[in-house]
């Protein structure tokens, strides 16, 4: 396929090009300084500029752009980029396939979104069909995924990967923790009570991958591990393949003071499973937390 694709040079795009590259496809990259490969085409998704050209030269389209959550301290400012990189690159996409003609759309857009669609749950698990929760991720959530309407309406196959917590040493949820795990001054957030949807980094790929090609598979999927943990064993597990003790726990308020108004979202409980992957009979190479956990800290 020729797939065209917007955050290519994040944590998970730069490792779906490698894997999409290798399995034979031509990925186009879309990115907002003047190209420097072939490979490359410039947008300005803050001005809703792209040719339309591009899109059209696609089969299928993948948008994993956004600011990172997790990457700075949260204040206004950040707030706000953290919804616009979403909304606008979301935006731009979806309007430019449904300008198209028919016979020009590509056939799939697979577009980032996150379970923070579901705000805090505490212990009652969700699937794709419950609502959105509260708070400030669910509502960045609502909007980004609404923002995908256009192509949807025009008749494209859209799928909203509501991604959880990829597990990789080199990013996302383990990076931050593994110094802390290292130097045995890590432990449980909070209470430890609140659950976390992982999914090991070669699942997230193998899911997206499955998802590009499943033309009977459209709205939103969760792409997370089919055995969601608490705080407390994940960090139990952790310390355990590590080998290093974890009896140093983070309390809520130093949570609140380090991250400010991001640390209401790192306490949050979301209880998620992958009723979508389970139904259409999705492999998971590492379906529990250990096996993946392991995968992330030696691959």
């Amino acid at each position: 396929m020729r797939i065209l694709m917007a955050g290519a040079s994040g944590f998970l795009g730069t490792r779906l090009v490698d894997r999409l590259t290798a399995d034979g496809h031509q990925v186009t990259r879309l990115v907002r300084r003047p190209p420097r490969t072939p490979d490359e085409r410039q947008w300005n998704p803050s001005a809703a500029q792209l040719d339309p050209a591009v899109v059209a030269a696609a089969d299928a389209v993948v948008n994993l752009a956004g600011a990172g959550v997790g990457d700075k301290r949260w204040n206004d400012d950040y707030k706000k980029l953290i919804r616009s990189s979403r909304v606008d690159t979301t935006t731009t996409l979806a309007i430019a396939i449904a300008g198209l003609p028919a016979a020009d759309r590509p056939t799939v857009l697979l577009n980032s979104s996150a379970v923070g669609w579901y705000g805090n749950t505490g212990d009652r698990a969700v699937e794709e069909d419950s609502p959105a929760g509260e708070g400030f991720l669910a509502d960045v959530c609502r909007v980004w995924e609404a923002a995908t309407r256009p192509a949807e309406d025009a008749g494209v196959r859209v799928v909203r990967l509501r991604t959880g917590l990829p597990l990789h040493r080199d990013g996302g949820l383990l990076k931050p923790q593994l110094l802390p795990f290292k130097l045995g001054i890590a432990g449980k957030l909070g209470s430890g009570r609140q659950w976390l949807p992982w999914i090991s980094m070669r699942d997230w790929l193998d899911a997206a991958r499955f998802l590009l090609d499943r033309d009977d598979i459209g709205g939103p999927v969760n792409v997370v591990g089919p055995a969601p943990v608490t705080n407390a064993e994940f960090t139990k597990e952790l310390a355990r393949q590590l080998h290093r003790p974890a009896i140093m726990p983070i309390p809520a308020l130093a949570l609140k003071v380090a991250l400010g108004g991001f640390a209401q979202e790192a306490l949050t409980s979301t209880r998620v499973l992958p009723a979508v992957l389970t139904k259409a009979n999705f492999h998971y190479t590492h379906p529990d937390l250990a096996s993946a956990l392991h995968a992330a800290l030696t691959e």
